[in-house]
């Protein structure tokens, strides 16, 4: 998919003339609504991902990130297993579903079904959830292990940072389990990087390791991804 430049808005200062303007939504502030609530609903109203995803019928804008992270490094292929932790409201399952994989997904939510996509109701912190992912894939290797899952957050920078550094060593654990050789694991973490222990690992486990953060991802949004690809097995 071709990439597109968020459109900019531009403000003429002279009463004479005029430029055409994007239109921007205005969020009235709720009696018993947060503000940080008024804030998030106000920035979905005014994302052209958001938009975008509702025209081209995805189920998030979260899905632009995978596309946007594929088309720069060619991850996905037809046939190939794909294994998607965290996975709803299911744009990454999409995405790789188009692609013509083979999807299983995971969520602790309910997912509504896809085409060609096996969904499992689960907290991936639970003891069995990493055997019963195993049983869906049915005595195969994944060729790709996602985590989009992301812990709630308290806005305490070091607290929420170790939050998510958890999970994404929890994911890697279970990639290194089902990963064929030559296999890609791509998981959301924090700006500031991923942990030196976790990422030594990476470096020891896969051929390349680095951090991407695609252009659908919010500027100020503390998200960043890191990809590690060629398993060495």
């Amino acid at each position: 998919m071709t990439k597109k430049t968020p459109p900019k808005n531009f403000a003429n200062k002279s009463s004479k003339k005029r430029t055409t303007r994007e239109k921007s939504e205005h969020v009235k502030s709720a009696k018993g609504r947060k503000t940080s609530s008024t804030k998030w609903l106000k920035r979905q109203l005014n994302d052209p991902y958001v938009a975008k995803a509702q025209m081209d019928g995805y189920r998030g804008r979260a899905a632009y990130k995978l596309l946007e992270i594929d088309e720069k490094l060619n991850l996905l292929e037809p046939d190939m297993l794909v294994v998607d932790l965290g996975c709803a409201p299911g744009g990454w399952c999409q995405v790789a579903a188009n692609k013509g994989c083979q999807v299983i997904g995971l969520d602790i939510l309910e997912v509504d079904p896809l085409p060609g996509v096996t969904f499992l109701e689960m907290d991936f912190n639970d003891e069995d959830a990493p055997d019963k992912l195993i049983a869906a894939m049915d005595g195969q290797k994944a060729d790709i292990v996602l985590s989009d899952m992301a812990p709630n957050t308290i806005g305490h920078k070091n607290t929420d940072h170790l939050r998510i550094m958890m999970l994404v060593e929890l994911a890697y654990d279970f990639a290194k389990d089902v990963l064929k050789p030559e296999g890609t694991f791509l998981a959301k973490t924090r700006q500031g990087g991923t942990s030196n222990d976790i990422l030594t690992m990476m470096k020891k486990d896969f051929k390349t390791v680095k951090h991407v953060k695609p252009p659908s991802s919010r500027k100020e949004s503390a998200e960043t991804f890191v990809i590690a690809q060629g398993f060495r097995g």
